[in-house]
């Protein structure tokens, strides 16, 4: 039996929702961003329930809709192209979903808006600023090479678009972030 579950975003997302589930018995076959696999046909709907309670108090939904299974495939594609990949990052989003959900773009991205409220191009834009600002703070590499590894044309490209959704520059988000860092002499 696959259940599908709303937020998870992490490896510590996956381990949480599998503790849960440890938790009511209920024994763990596979579980990826998103899905959790068990060895089970069936699931008592009692324990299901209490699932689901155990679920909300920690953040997460489970879901049985089509669509709503679509729209966190989806996610759960562009986190892990964005976020979880060490390796080259994929740029063309429309060629990696339609490679792996069997609906034509065009369908997904409208279900998507429909339920979200923002394209999926403003959403993958959000992932993208996002592992922008994780790699400002980790300080390794320039804004140039962020913008390579992102898919920028230009590092320019990439400040402009991180100023629309931040109201900054990256230059001045790394400003902030080293006036809240402390000297390890004074912690």
């Amino acid at each position: 039996m696959i259940i599908f579950i709303k937020n998870m975003v992490c490896q510590r997302c996956i381990m949480a929702v599998k503790d849960e589930a440890k938790k009511l018995g209920i024994r763990v076959k596979n579980i990826r961003l998103g899905e959790l696999q068990t060895e089970d046909d069936q699931i008592q709907p009692k324990v299901l329930q209490v699932f689901d309670k155990n679920l909300e108090a920690i953040g997460f939904e489970r879901f049985d809709d089509k669509k709503s299974r679509i729209i966190e495939k989806v996610k759960s594609i562009v986190i892990e192209n964005l976020h979880h990949n060490d390796g080259k990052i994929n740029h063309n989003y429309s060629e990696l979903i339609d490679s792996q959900i069997p609906h034509e773009y065009n369908y997904i991205s409208n279900i998507f808006s429909s339920f979200e409220g923002i394209t999926l191009e403003q959403y993958i834009i959000r992932q993208k600023i996002e592992k922008v600002k994780e790699l400002i703070f980790y300080n390794e590499l320039s804004l140039k090479e962020i913008a390579w590894k992102l898919g920028y044309n230009s590092a320019a490209y990439l400040s402009n678009q991180f100023k629309k959704v931040t109201g900054m520059t990256p230059g001045q988000f790394r400003k902030q972030l080293n006036k809240k860092r402390k000297p390890l002499d004074q912690m």
